[in-house]
């Protein structure tokens, strides 16, 4: 099984990937919380996360998705991070970035020709296994992302998926 790749950093937003998060452990998948030196963060919100590797340690082709959520993205700034990125783009892993995390996306090269929130007046977007979304979309982000990962069962599914998480509908 391949797995989905957080990659974190001191002040995440962790609420912009909870729902995200939430979608690929109900669905079975498997994910790594992921960090530039393998060392355990602490998110915006003060959580501390444990870290399950460093990026040196992915293996991208053992990866279907790498995601990015926003928070200071100024550590991440860095050759190191922008090169996983390129790499992830050219083996087709499905990229997810939101809020800050869409500048690290845009400033390793990969959003060029691609349709993004920096390109773009919506709240969130997919083009070409490149998920992009502002802070405010963090549903519609967990959703489209669910959709390029075919986390969902069948329309049914996606529709009573979007009802609850999106319009805050019961589901019998």
């Amino acid at each position: 099984m391949k797995k989905d790749v957080f990659l974190l950093f001191d002040t995440a937003c962790i609420y912009e990937i909870v729902c995200l998060n939430y979608f690929l452990k109900f669905t079975g998948s498997e994910t790594i919380f992921c960090s530039v030196r393998g060392s355990d963060i602490t998110s915006m919100e003060g959580y501390r996360i444990g870290i399950d590797c460093k990026i040196s340690d992915i293996e991208l082709s053992n990866i279907r998705s790498l995601i990015i959520p926003g928070g200071d993205v100024s550590n991440m700034r860095n050759e190191e991070v922008y090169s996983l990125f390129r790499k992830a783009k050219e083996r087709n892993v499905i990229i997810g970035g939101i809020c800050a995390g869409v500048d690290i996306l845009d400033e390793s090269g990969i959003l060029s020709n691609i349709q993004s929130t920096h390109s773009t007046d919506v709240d969130c977007i997919g083009d070409r296994n490149i998920v992009t979304s502002r802070a405010n979309g963090y549903v519609d982000f967990a959703i489209e992302m669910g959709k390029m990962l075919e986390l969902f069962e069948d329309e049914q599914d996606l529709q009573e998926t979007i009802s609850f998480w999106k319009y805050h509908r019961n589901i019998q």
